[in-house]
C-alpha cells in the first residue's frame, strides 16, 4: 500500500510535509526520484530548513523539473510506502512523460470564448480565492485560543467547489457546506446571489460570525460581505488587518486612506478579511489526510430557499487591444513633437 499526495518542492512546504509525516510515522529513509543535483539539498540542510538525516550518503536530491517538460515545474509527488518504511520524492507525470508537442497555454493567458460570453476556463486548477485562504486561517486561530467552537467552511457552485473545500478543512475547520450549482448558472453567481445563501446558512446554523474575504480575485467586486451583513442586519468590519474577540463583541483594526480605524462591533458579526491579518499555513499531508474524512454536506441552494437568478447579463467580453511598440526619442523637444503629433498635448 502507498499513499500519494502532490506538494510544491521548498523549503517551507517540504519542511511541513515531512514534520507532518514524522509526527504519524515513522520515516526511516527519505529518497527521491526527482531530476537534479544534491548541492540544492546541501544547501538547505547547511541553513537548517530540512528534517533531514544527517548520514554521509543522503538519499534525497531536488532540483526543479523543466518547465518545458510540464506545466508544475516546482511539484513532485510524495509516496509513504507502508508500514512507515519510507519516504518517496518522484517527479510529477508531466516530467516523467512529456507532453504533446503543442502545450496548452500558460495559466497567465487568458482566453475569452469565442461567442464572448466570458472567458475559458476548461483545463484550468481553480484555488481557494487568496483572501478567502485569509480568513480560514484567521477562523482556525480563533479556534485554536478557544475562541470559537466550530470552524465551517462554505463554497457555492459546480462540484469542483469540494476540492476548495477540503482545503480549508486540511487547514483546520471542522466540517463543509456545499451549495451545489450547476456550471452553466455558476458562471452566473454574482456577489448579491452568494450573500444570499451565506445570510440564509448564517441563520441556519446559527453563526455568530462570519469571515470571508474582502474581494474574489477574478471579478473583484469586494461586495459579497456587505451585502451579506445588509441581509442579515449584522454589524461588519471590512477590510480587517487586526481580529480581537472580546467576550460578545470583536474589536477590528481596519486600514483606511489615513491610517488605521479600530472597530468595536457587538455579535453576530460580518468580518472581511485583508491582506495583512495574518499568513496562512501550508497544510501537512496528515491534516490533508485527515480533511478526506471531514463531512461536506451538500445542499441545493432551494433548500435554503434562495433564487439564484441574476438581474445582470453579460453583453460581451472582448480581449484588451493589443499594444502598439514604443519609441524612443532623443531630447525633451522631440519628445513634445511626438506627442502633438499623435494628438495627446
Amino acid at each position: 500500500m502507498h499513499l500519494s499526495l502532490w506538494v510544491p518542492i521548498n523549503s517551507v512546504n517540504l519542511r511541513n510535509t515531512l514534520s507532518g509525516l514524522r509526527g504519524a510515522v515513522t520515516v526511516g529513509m527519505i529518497k527521491s526520484d526527482v531530476p537534479g543535483t544534491q548541492e540544492w539539498l546541501d544547501e538547505r540542510r547547511r541553513q537548517g530548513d530540512l528534517p533531514l538525516p544527517t548520514s554521509s550518503n543522503p538519499a534525497l536530491s531536488l532540483k526543479l523539473c523543466d518547465p518545458r517538460q510540464g506545466p508544475a515545474p516546482f511539484q513532485a509527488v510524495v509516496v509513504l510506502i507502508q508500514p512507515g518504511t519510507g519516504l518517496v520524492l518522484r517527479p510529477p507525470p508531466s516530467c516523467l512523460f512529456p507532453p504533446d508537442p503543442a502545450p496548452s497555454p500558460p495559466a497567465e493567458q487568458i482566453r475569452v470564448k469565442p461567442d464572448k460570453t466570458g472567458v475559458v476556463t476548461d483545463g484550468v486548477k481553480h484555488s481557494m480565492n487568496p483572501f478567502c485562504e485569509i480568513a480560514v486561517e484567521e477562523a482556525v486561530r480563533l479556534k485554536e485560543k478557544k475562541l470559537v467552537k466550530e470552524v465551517i467552511a462554505v463554497s457555492c457552485g459546480p462540484a469542483q467547489c469540494q476540492e476548495t473545500i477540503r482545503t480549508a478543512l486540511a487547514m483546520g475547520a471542522d466540517r463543509g457546506i456545499h451549495v451545489e450549482v450547476p456550471p452553466a448558472e455558476a458562471e452566473r453567481l454574482g456577489p448579491l446571489q452568494v450573500a444570499q445563501v451565506l445570510a440564509k446558512l448564517a441563520e441556519k446554523e446559527k453563526v455568530d460570525l462570519v469571515l470571508l474575504g474582502k474581494q474574489a480575485i477574478d471579478d473583484d467586486c469586494n461586495q459579497t460581505g456587505q451585502m451579506t451583513a445588509g441581509f442579515l442586519d449584522w454589524p461588519q468590519g471590512t477590510f480587517a488587518s487586526q481580529v480581537t474577540l472580546e467576550g460578545d463583541k470583536l474589536k477590528v483594526e481596519r486600514e483606511i486612506d489615513g491610517g488605521l480605524e479600530t472597530l468595536r462591533l457587538k455579535l453576530p458579526a460580518v468580518v472581511t478579511t485583508d491582506l495583512r491579518l495574518n499568513e496562512p499555513r501550508y497544510a501537512t499531508l496528515p491534516n490533508i489526510m485527515k480533511a478526506k474524512k471531514k463531512k461536506i454536506e451538500v445542499i441545493k441552494p432551494g433548500d435554503l430557499g434562495v433564487d439564484l437568478t441574476s438581474k445582470l447579463s453579460v453583453i460581451s467580453v472582448e480581449d484588451p487591444p493589443q499594444r502598439t511598440a514604443g519609441v524612443k526619442v532623443e531630447t525633451t523637444e522631440d519628445l513634445v513633437a511626438k506627442l502633438k503629433e499623435i494628438g495627446r498635448i
